[in-house]
């Protein structure tokens, strides 16, 4: 089956660019507004939406999208919700939709149920940020059934043979981190981003997209110089909280200019 993420890629490339991918969380400040944020963010430059359940233990997350979920959650945010936001937004904007979830959840669900809810919402794949390919396989299986992209985090302290690993079951492309820790907002990227990007190269992997610490558009172009994505959060969620869907919309129109000269906007 074709890759709607790989396609969007690809077709950021063919326009001399590269993707510039936006992440919020669902149901943030609240389920409606939610949808609005991700649709005027894929209508503003966002070439690939990455949404994010909220979670009660988000060991990843930094302070801005920690109070986010939390607020989310507070204002009764479901599991299932998920879904519902996929599919609203499926419906307004043709721009692929990844979820990105801590693998607890999607257990608790039920792998071949969330495959299948998902894919039938219009979703394109599932970023799974603490589950590696060798502990999948029923994730593997499911989104091999279902078409949905599979993409899994390379770090800087991944070995070679992990990479190889993740080379050979991402699909979409390998989110690439871009340092150790935790997602926020840092003045310069680690030099260790692009040399991860190199070693991913010489798996094979042909869609590197960079994420943590991205957070304006000169370091947006400065990633798209090695990578094929550049993934912001942080900084997207700021600004829904400061100055709501349209602020969001803004800061999505600045920052899509990092990607290049011919990036949409609105």
């Amino acid at each position: 089956m074709t890759s709607r993420v790989s396609a969007a890629i690809s077709a950021a490339k063919d326009g001399g660019r590269g993707a510039f991918v936006g992440y919020l969380p669902i149901g943030y400040p609240d389920l409606q507004t939610s949808i609005d944020a991700a649709v005027a963010l894929a209508e503003n430059g966002a070439d690939i939406l990455e949404l994010g359940p909220p979670y009660s233990d988000p060991v990843m997350d930094g302070v801005v999208i920690q109070e986010a979920t939390q607020a989310a959650l507070a204002a009764g945010f479901r599991f299932r919700d998920t879904f519902t936001a996929v599919r609203a937004i499926a419906e307004r904007v043709d721009v692929p939709i990844v979820v990105m979830t801590y693998w607890n959840p999607v257990f608790q669900y039920g792998v071949d149920r969330f495959a299948d809810e998902l894919a039938a919402a219009g979703g394109a794949g599932l970023i799974t940020p603490d589950i590696t390919p060798d502990a999948a396989a029923d994730w593997i299986a499911a989104s091999e059934r279902t078409g949905l992209d599979r993409i899994f985090l390379a770090a800087p302290s991944s070995t070679e043979e992990r990479l190889e690993m993740i080379a050979q079951h991402s699909t979409g492309f390998v989110y690439t981190v871009s340092t150790m820790g935790i997602t926020g907002e840092r003045a310069e990227l680690d030099a260790a981003a692009r040399a991860l990007v190199e070693r991913l190269r010489a798996h094979g992997v042909e869609n590197a997209c960079v994420g943590i610490g991205i957070s304006t558009a000169d370091q947006v172009d400065g990633v798209l110089d090695y990578a094929d994505g550049a993934i912001v959060g942080t900084a997207l969620v700021r600004a829904l909280r400061d100055g709501g869907v349209d602020g969001l919309a803004a800061t999505a129109r600045e920052l899509s200019q990092g990607a290049g000269p011919h990036a949409a906007t609105a």
